[in-house]
């Protein structure tokens, strides 16, 4: 089948406000019928569109929808959730960090520091973080699909402190941890006299690739703490979402 023809057939369902069948394509494409439905049938089976009831009407799937969330460039993700940084950074009177996937890694996009800060702050860097060693990792990594955790057990896991978790089996209690209480720790593992706290930021029927944290010095960042600042931050990621996919859409319905 000619790839023209399926990327056609995708377009128009993508384009849709409702599922659409294969006659309904046929008809708006002149695409033959079988073709259609074909293409539909292969477009299904890899992800990118999906027949929620069975009926022969499609929409766009899941995996469709976490290309066109992570094809979001950093600034306009960034644009959509720095009130919401900057929020907490305030609140907090410490850096805020927002995280996303990137080629089976993690990096950091975005920080927001505490306008008025009465006591200093540590401000985390931009860039790929080790996905094994820093909270914004390891907050995707636990809710994340499984190609990222399978790269990160790949990946050597270098030992940056006494602190880091450098074994395969330390690294899955450690996420196993993240699923119970829902938030990501790193207590020194990447320097000495810093740890910080994240949380994943769930995509509806996308998933996980996004994630938001806070760093700050281990002489301020107790265990209550921490788990004061990783509740919090659970009480935003609901809007963080939704302010992420509302500007992937408003980009999706202006280029179309």
């Amino acid at each position: 089948m000619q790839l023209d023809r399926i990327m056609m057939v995708l377009e128009y369902v993508a384009a849709a406000d409702r599922p659409v069948s294969a006659t309904e394509l046929h008809k708006l494409t002149e695409i033959p019928k079988p073709t259609c439905y074909r293409a539909l049938l292969k477009l299904a089976e890899n992800g990118f569109i999906e027949d929620i009831e069975a009926a022969g009407r499609y929409s766009i799937g899941r995996r469709l929808r976490a290309a066109v969330m992570q094809g979001q460039s950093n600034f306009d993700v960034c644009e959509a959730t720095r009130p919401f940084l900057k929020e907490a950074a305030g609140e907090y009177d410490e850096a805020v960090f927002l995280s996303r996937i990137r080629n089976n890694g993690v990096e950091i996009i975005h920080v927001e520091a505490p306008a008025n800060s009465r006591s200093g702050f540590i401000h985390p860097g931009l860039g790929f973080r080790p996905i094994h060693a820093c909270s914004c990792s390891k907050a995707i990594l636990a809710f994340a699909g499984s190609d990222l955790l399978k790269a990160a057990m790949k990946t050597p896991m270098k030992q940056y402190t006494d602190k880091t978790l450098t074994e395969i089996d330390q690294l899955k209690h450690d996420i196993a941890q993240v699923k119970v209480r829902g938030y990501a720790e790193c207590l020194e593992e990447i320097q000495t006299g810093v740890s910080s706290v994240a949380v994943p930021i769930f995509m509806a029927n996308v998933g996980t690739i996004f994630s938001i944290g806070c760093i700050g010095p281990v002489s301020k960042f107790s265990a209550t703490r921490r788990a004061e600042i990783g509740a919090s931050l659970l009480g935003l990621v609901g809007r963080i979402s939704q302010a992420i996919q509302m500007h992937a859409q408003v980009a999706h319905s202006a280029a179309i």
